[in-house]
Parts: structure tokens; sequence; C-alpha cells
């Protein structure tokens, strides 16, 4: 049994063959997706998809470089999240690398990230967090939010072993997506290494980051399969123990049997 902690569906490309994209999530024995929100207009697309699809669950939030979409209000998220189906709120969390040392874009995705994490806190379901190009700042905040009281992960995970280290401290779980099979993903594969089997997720981030194999291809839930036996043969594991460990993990994390 596998699990796709973070995708998404509802993206015009997967979308279009949705019917096809299942059978094949299950012909490959992933059993369970996530399917993340990145806006507030696009949400009850996402909410949909969980609600006509027991295998899928979904989130509530508004990525941190989508600062032209409508702005979440605490109430906002407050709101998404008393549905049944969404587990957690996000994605969220801070990107610096297209908007570089622009300080009123810094200040909005900082307010914005503020938050969901709040609204992490008050609902006690856990985030889901996005950084790039600003892990510093990302660490900094989820501390003096509280972030700790809901937990988390950092999905699609790319940065330092210490980055991970400081997650890991905060009592977040470690997401990797088809980035770690890469070949110039070596500094990655070695904080996989590190990770603890009780704290890590994978992913596929579909539609982007096909794992090889099949990197090129538009990615999808069932090739979280090629992810799981790359990581199962890094660390000396079978594919089925990591399938095993990254799907409990999903459940102590998320708890989706509660819904």
């Amino acid at each position: 049994m596998l699990t796709d902690s973070h995708c998404h569906l509802d993206f015009p490309e997967l979308a279009a063959q949705l019917p096809a994209v299942l059978e094949r999530m299950a012909q490959a024995q992933v059993t369970r997706a996530m399917c993340i929100s990145v806006t507030l207009e696009d949400f009850p697309r996402v909410l949909a998809l969980a609600q006509a699809h027991p295998q899928l669950y979904a989130t509530v939030g508004v990525h941190p470089d989508n600062l032209e979409d409508r702005e979440p209000s605490l109430a906002d998220l407050l709101e998404g999240a008393k549905h049944p189906k969404v587990l957690a709120i996000g994605e969220t969390g801070l990107d610096y690398f297209r908007i570089g040392d622009n300080s009123d874009a810094r200040a909005a995705q900082q307010r914005r990230f503020a938050t969901h994490i709040q609204a992490g806190v008050q609902t006690g379901k856990p985030l889901v967090i996005h950084t790039r190009s600003a892990s510093g700042d990302t660490l900094a905040m989820m501390r003096e939010g509280g972030a700790q009281r809901c937990s988390g992960v950092m999905h699609c995970f790319t940065e330092t072993a210490d980055v991970a280290r400081q997650a890991l401290d905060l009592g977040f779980y470690i997401s990797f997506s088809g980035i770690v099979t890469f070949k110039n993903a070596q500094d990655l594969r070695e904080v996989a290494k590190l990770v603890p089997l009780d704290r890590m997720l994978i992913e596929t981030d579909a539609p982007y980051l096909a794992p090889v194999p099949v990197r090129g291809r538009l990615n999808e839930p069932a090739y979280v399969a090629h992810t799981a036996a790359f990581i199962a043969q890094l660390i000396g594991q079978s594919t089925e123990r990591i399938a095993e460990v990254t799907s409990r993990n999903f459940d102590i994390l998320f708890k989706p049997l509660e819904h």
C-alpha cells in the first residue's frame, strides 16, 4: 500500500484524464493521494475531488507564489478546514526564488504564511509547507508561530541536512518527491539517509517532477512507486517496507481514518 502525500489532480493536465489516472494509481497499488489546494478560487474543485473519491483527500490553503490571487483570511482557512476530508492547511510557506529581495513581496508572503500557521494551530490540522530560497525565514516563522503545536510536513524537500534536522526538531515530517531520483540530487540523497523512517513521507507533486525512470513525462500518483523503490534501495530497505512506513506516517500525521 503506497500513499502519495502531495499531488495536484485538479490541475488541467490531470483533471482531463482523471479516470485513467485513478486507474493507473490503483494498478500501482497507490491506495491514497492528498490533493493540494494552491488558491481559494480552486479549493472547491480540490474539495470536490476528495468528496467524490474515497481514496482522495484535500487541503485548504494558498501557495506563497500566488500573490495576485485572493488573499486567504483566517476565517477562510478555518471554514475550509471544517470539511471532513480536508486533512491539512496548505500548501503554504515562503518562496523567495522568483521575488528575490523584493521586500514588499516578502512581507506579503510572510503575512500569508503567518495566517496559515495560525489556522493550523487553531484547528490542530497539520501544515503542508513549501520553502524555496527561504529556509531561514521559514523555520523562524514556524518557531515564532508555534507550528510545532500542529506539526506538518516539509513537502518536496530539497534543502540541506541542517534544515531537515531543524524541521524534525519541531516535530515535522520530511517528504521526498521524484527529485531524489535525479542525477544531480546527491546532496538530497544524503539527507534521505538521515531522515528517520518514522518521519518520512513520499509524494509526486504531480503533474510535476516525474521520477526516474519516467522523468520528462507528465507526473501522476502511480509514479510515487518509483520514488519508493529508489529510496528503498538507497537506504537498504525493501520497497514494501518504505510503502508501509510512509503510509503509516501519513495516518499518524493527517489522521484520515478519523474522517
